[in-house]
């Protein structure tokens, strides 16, 4: 198989894994050194501040000696096989950067013979692109089980390092991934974690300390392929964002690759919608100061489908509204469906000089189609509100239960009348 048939291949393996965000690097080249992660380029991944990151995101390896039942690379998947050289991926990535396709790597595998020999050529790869200087951003994903001096070592060269829980549960882990162990998936976090924190200590002391993480750790979980709520789901996020100080948990709706009888019907498309629903929600809780008990209790535990998470808490929750806009705490504000962190700062800003009135917000950002409902303005509630659940629901989905007719597109030849 020659090289360009690998990257096919294994650059398309790769295409399941969300965990792809090159957040929070400010690794700059040493001189006469070959890249920079702080610069934009191509898009293939956005960062926390706004920008465009493009990666060369490939499987050192589609061989893997699990068999995950969710998983197209499971060793009982009659696919074709591939796997890179370390002196191979090396020179592809730095050719792909010399030609300004990419500014950084992102490598996963599969685990071949394995944890500690993949790690240790992942942990290679990185290795030597560094001793290239090479400049750019690099993601590598852990192997459960690995040993936590390779774990350690790899977190000296990369950016940030990903392990992947895959499954919401334990249970769900043995049953469809009965190779792999909860505790090989934790160990690798904890490693990361402290060490991370201890790389924080010594920077503090000594801004030349070696940097260890600077990105940070993620990790992605898969919905749907397992029974688990989204209750369950956002508890679990909650928990592992603040024991591993996590960076960003991914949501990744399952995608059918296989028949088994332990999984959804292979017909049933990903659900999309209730992965975007669980982004919102964690949103909330990493960013706005919710938490998931706030958002689903025991008697709602998947989050409503029809409106977004913040919105469905505010209609729950009337009795915190309205939110007098001239008076209320900067963390009241954000409670607001339709405000963010932009518009709230603006509000606070603006109401220093003057009082804010309903016509200035639009103009500070906020969103009034969703926030009307639940605001005041020095006492006044918005014209023709009513602060009744079945009233706000109803006038926030206006579409709700009726069909709406498509514009026409004109074809590029038609004639158009005359209006």
């Amino acid at each position: 198989m020659n090289r360009e048939e690998k990257v096919e291949l294994l650059a398309g393996a790769a295409r399941y894994d969300a965990s792809c965000s090159s957040s929070g690097s400010r690794r700059v080249a040493r001189a006469r050194g070959l890249g920079r992660a702080n610069q934009s380029g191509m898009c293939h991944s956005w960062s926390d501040d706004g920008r465009c990151i493009s990666l060369l995101k490939i499987l050192l390896s589609n061989r893997c000696v699990h068999d995950c039942v969710y998983c197209v690379n499971r060793c009982s998947n009659d696919i074709r096989r591939a796997t890179f050289g370390v002196s191979e991926l090396v020179d592809l990535t730095l050719n792909f950067y010399r030609r300004n396709y990419i500014e950084g790597l992102f490598l996963s595998s599969g685990v071949v013979r394995n944890a500690d020999y993949t790690m240790e050529r992942m942990l290679e790869v990185a290795t030597r692109l560094r001793r290239e200087r090479f400049g750019g951003y690099i993601h590598l994903k852990t192997i459960p089980g690995a040993n936590d001096e390779l774990v350690t070592s790899a977190g000296r060269v990369a950016d940030r390092l990903s392990v992947n829980i895959e499954l919401p549960s334990d249970r769900s882990l043995r049953e469809l991934a009965p190779g792999k162990r909860k505790q090989d998936i934790l160990e690798p976090m904890h490693c990361i974690a402290d060490q991370w924190e201890a790389s924080r200590e010594e920077r503090r002391k000594s801004r030349k300390a070696p940097l260890f993480c600077p990105a940070g750790q993620s990790t992605q979980l898969i919905v749907g392929a397992s029974p688990e709520s989204d209750r369950h789901i956002l508890h679990l996020s909650e928990s592992l964002y603040r024991r591993f100080q996590l960076k960003r948990v991914y949501y990744s709706a399952y995608v059918p690759v296989s028949e088994d009888s332990r999984l959804p019907p292979p017909d049933r498309p990903a659900d999309l919608l209730r992965e975007h629903r669980l982004y919102q929600a964690d949103w909330l809780v990493r960013r706005y100061g919710f938490e998931a008990q706030e958002l689903l209790d025991e008697t709602n535990v998947f989050l409503d489908r029809e409106m977004d998470p913040k919105s469905a808490w505010a209609l729950e929750h009337l009795e915190e509204f309205p939110v007098e806009i001239n008076g209320a705490a900067y963390e009241s504000l954000l409670r607001v469906p339709g405000i963010g962190h932009v518009s709230a700062a603006r509000i606070v800003k603006t109401r220093r000089v003057s009082s804010v009135r309903e016509e200035d917000l639009a103009r500070l950002g906020v969103v009034m189609k969703r926030a009307r409902f639940f605001i005041t303005c020095s006492g006044r509630i918005p014209a023709g509100v009513r602060m009744t659940p079945s009233f706000i629901r109803r006038e926030m989905l206006p579409a709700l239960g009726r069909r709406q007719e498509s514009p026409h597109q004109p074809d590029l030849f038609e004639a158009i009348q005359p209006a």
